[in-house]
């Protein structure tokens, strides 16, 4: 099949780093960075014979196939940007000259490459439900959305107006896939999205200087601003740090003040393998638009080998059970559990490690981007 994302582009410091290595190895250029899961999964596409392209809707018009730009910091500090956004965006896209222009692309595009699957990634507010009908119109491809966030937190109207044309919506989050139903999609499938690579996502040797420069009990690598959508990951660390268990943070953003003793900077690519793979345990609170499971980290965490504790949703428990009586990961209710659990595993190493190790040939089992592409042929057939 030949298949055309419609995504944006984070980290682009990521992918040119990616591409300069492919150059100098002679690897396929990427289409995406590897901080990104659409690299994993265009990797696995790849492998099984598709053709892939991307344009990326988050640049400006004329340079969606060019990788310039920084990646993008969030805070809850009002700046200069968000008041320009917030301006720009009471303008409605059908007016709005940049945005008309970027459709445009996405439509030659697509005359171009004659897909037969677009596939847009989540969180679109660029690309108007009417573009989406001209491209099926002219090249028959099926309308395929993937999102890892909830629509009734993050989706515009946009989104929301042109959910019906979709053929099939995927996601993370099964109660996502109802509400996205419940707008209008035809077809929904909880694959989960997130996944691991089990060339990448694996236990990464450390030098003595790593080791001393990433140690510590406990991990976190991930986004918690705003407060209002990361509150229980928030809370979850807050109890760790207030129980004087030594915590680690690593995030591209900001952080609350509550928390910022414990940030050590950025993770992106193999950097965070390399900082889970330095920690005892990576702790794992969901964002709270996740109420089912199944985040980036948890399969990615997993394939580091490295023990993890998240929140007990119902993903959690069934994609990681317990395998021949041993658990492939702690689950926790309430922050006093969360403690309790730290505090208990840190203080047995080998169940501990026993864990880690089942946790990691579990996924490889059962939940690589492998796995999952041979799911969405298998879907996209029955269309």
């Amino acid at each position: 099949m030949r298949i055309l994302f419609a995504a944006p582009l984070h980290h682009p410091e990521a992918l040119r780093q990616a591409r300069d290595l492919a150059a100098v190895t002679g690897l396929p250029t990427p289409l995406f960075p590897p901080s990104m899961s659409q690299h994993f999964w265009e990797k696995a596409l790849r492998k099984r014979g598709h053709e892939l392209a991307v344009f990326w809707r988050n640049l400006p018009h004329g340079r969606a196939g060019h990788a310039g730009g920084h990646t993008e910091r969030h805070s809850e500090r009002l700046t200069p940007g968000k008041v320009i956004g917030a301006v720009r965006n009471r303008i409605p896209l059908e007016f709005n000259p940049e945005a008309r222009a970027r459709n445009r692309d996405l439509i030659a595009a697509a005359r171009a490459f004659r897909p037969d699957v677009l596939w847009m990634t989540g969180d679109n507010t660029i690309i108007l439900p009417d573009t989406l009908a001209q491209i099926r119109r002219e090249t028959g491809a099926k309308l395929i959305y993937a999102s890892g966030t909830s629509p009734i937190v993050f989706s515009k109207a946009i989104d929301r107006r042109a959910m019906p044309l979709y053929d099939w919506v995927l996601v993370n989050d099964y109660y996502h896939g109802i509400q996205w139903r419940e707008l209008g999609a035809r077809n929904m499938t909880c694959l989960p999205l997130s996944a691991c690579d089990p060339e990448f996502h694996k236990p990464y040797p450390l030098t003595d200087a790593q080791r001393q420069e990433l140690a510590c009990d406990v991990t976190f690598v991930g986004t918690l601003v705003p407060g209002h959508l990361y509150n229980r990951r928030v809370r979850a660390l807050e109890a760790l740090s207030n129980a004087g268990i030594e915590l680690g943070i690593w995030s591209v953003h900001d952080v609350p003040s509550s928390l910022r003793k414990h940030l050590r900077g950025p993770a992106l690519g193999e950097d965070m393998e390399r900082i889970v793979s330095a920690g005892k345990i990576s702790v794992n609170p969901h964002g709270d638009f996740m109420l089912y499971g199944g985040n980036l980290r948890l399969f990615e965490a997993a394939g580091a080998g490295v023990f993890q504790i998240s929140d007990d949703l119902p993903g959690t428990r069934e994609w990681f059970p317990d395998v021949n009586g041993v658990p492939t990961i702690a689950l926790y209710n309430t922050e006093v559990e969360l403690v309790e659990r730290v505090r208990n595993y840190l203080a047995h190493d080998a169940e501990r490690e026993a864990a880690a190790e089942a946790a990691r040939a579990h996924a490889y089992a059962h939940h690589t981007y492998d796995h999952r592409a041979a799911r969405f042929e298998e879907g996209l057939a029955e269309l």
